[in-house]
Formats: C-alpha cells, sequence, structure tokens
C-alpha cells in the first residue's frame, strides 16, 4: 500500500482528536489548518514545515510528503497566489487570441505542476498525498487522502484538459470586480480554476471537489459532538494540565 494512506487506526485516531477538540468551548465551526497540520503529523509521525512549499507534511524516512487542507464544504480550495512569469505579456496576449488565452491557461497549469514537483525535488520525495478535511452542514466532517502525484508520475493536471476564458466582471454598489481566467474541465464541461491574474492573483481550485470520495475507501467520517466543555470544565482541566512535566 501506498505510504500516503493512514491506517484505520490512523485514521480513528486523527478522528477523536478532532472531536476532542471540537468539544473546546471556544473552538468554533471550522478546523484551522495550522491544527490539522499538526495533528496529521503527529499521528504519521512526521514533521510540519512551516513553508511556503507545496507540501506541508514530511516524513522523510518513507520518502513522502502531504498537502493539507481544511475547510468548510462550501469554501474553495485555494492555492498559493499563482504569480505566472511573464503574465503581463500572456494576459495581453489571451486577449488577442485563442491560442494566447490557450497559452496562458497552460502557464497555470505549469505553475500548479512545477510547485508540487519543487517539494518532490527539493525533498528527495516519491509520493506526494493529499489530506484533506471537510466540514460539512449538519455537523458531520469527512477526512480523507488521495494521491497526488508521484516520481513516476509527476503531473497532478494535464493542460490538454482544460480550456481557458475569461468572466464577464461583476457589478456590485461598491465596486466592479475584475475579470478571472476560468479553467474549465473539458471532459466534464465544469469550472475546475479561477485565476484572478488582475487583482491579488488569488487562484481558486473548486474541481477539488471531483476529489471527493464517494466510496469508504481511505476516508472517515464523523460528527461533532453533541456537547461542549462548559468553561468551569475548561478552567479545571486546564489546571490538570498545568501540573503536567
Amino acid at each position: 500500500m501506498s505510504n500516503v494512506y493512514s491506517t484505520q487506526e490512523q485514521l480513528k485516531t486523527i478522528s477523536k482528536i478532532l472531536t476532542g477538540y471540537l468539544k473546546l468551548p471556544f473552538s468554533g465551526d471550522a478546523i484551522p489548518g495550522a491544527l490539522m497540520e499538526n495533528i496529521v503529523s503527529e499521528v504519521k509521525g512526521g514533521e510540519v514545515l512551516n513553508t511556503y512549499d507545496f507540501v506541508d507534511i514530511l516524513k522523510k524516512s518513507e520518502k513522502v510528503g502531504w498537502q493539507v487542507k481544511s475547510t468548510k464544504a462550501s469554501t474553495p480550495v485555494t492555492w498559493k497566489r499563482a504569480k505566472i512569469p511573464n503574465s503581463q505579456q500572456l494576459i495581453k496576449n489571451s486577449n488577442a487570441s485563442t491560442l494566447g488565452l490557450q497559452q496562458l491557461g497552460d502557464a497555470i497549469i505549469k505553475f500548479c505542476n512545477d510547485h508540487a514537483l519543487e517539494s518532490m525535488n527539493e525533498y528527495g520525495l516519491d509520493e506526494i498525498g493529499y489530506s484533506r478535511l471537510i466540514v460539512h452542514k449538519g455537523g458531520k466532517l469527512t477526512y480523507f487522502e488521495k494521491i497526488l502525484c508521484t516520481r513516476d508520475n509527476p503531473k497532478i493536471f494535464h493542460e490538454c484538459e482544460f480550456e481557458w476564458k475569461w468572466s464577464t466582471p461583476k457589478k456590485t454598489q461598491k465596486k466592479e470586480q475584475l475579470p478571472a481566467l476560468h479553467g474549465v474541465h473539458k471532459s466534464s464541461n465544469k469550472k475546475w480554476f479561477a485565476w484572478h491574474g488582475l487583482g491579488e492573483n488569488q487562484l481558486h481550485f473548486s474541481g477539488e471537489k471531483v476529489w471527493w470520495p464517494s466510496e469508504n475507501v481511505n476516508k472517515i467520517d464523523f460528527s461533532f459532538p453533541n456537547e461542549r466543555l462548559s468553561q468551569s470544565q475548561l478552567m479545571k482541566l486546564l489546571n490538570e494540565i498545568s501540573a503536567i512535566i
């Protein structure tokens, strides 16, 4: 089995730790990404990198790394700011021809693939996995893992699978929103990417939902706890923790 995947026992441990966190009175209705990274790293015996690399967690002994994401189901996953080389000329060309439009889209896909490949080469990895927590409406959560790329198959995305078009600017009472470049997945005819290259270079990846597993494999579903600790229970617990050496 791939080193990307957790055992069933590890999946249960991750869900138990998360449930414990959600019992804290201040935990809210979301799991911070930094907390998720530390939980997964601890369970897998890895280390959190705390860098802007593609991988967030590394396990050198098994030559595997993970990118970790934790959001509500309705929140699109955001890649790091996609500052595309020679973007101004590519944007200009994209407005002049269909070929220029495809070339800009290809540059975005290359950026995504290169970002992962940089981590693979930097840390000598054989595999990069995806560690994902989804917070659904109704108090349900899903944690799953998948392989993103390997040394033998280093590309996450393929340029030929997408076509690109600029969105129509939206006007609001306060301001006019800038157009975004949409990457449409050809076979499904669904928008997978939205690159805000005329603004802050954010790259939203709504196609990530295709990765959500339908079968109960390499994932675990669980729920928010029915009750949370009271403030007095929390203070008592913190007092007890303070005595631990």
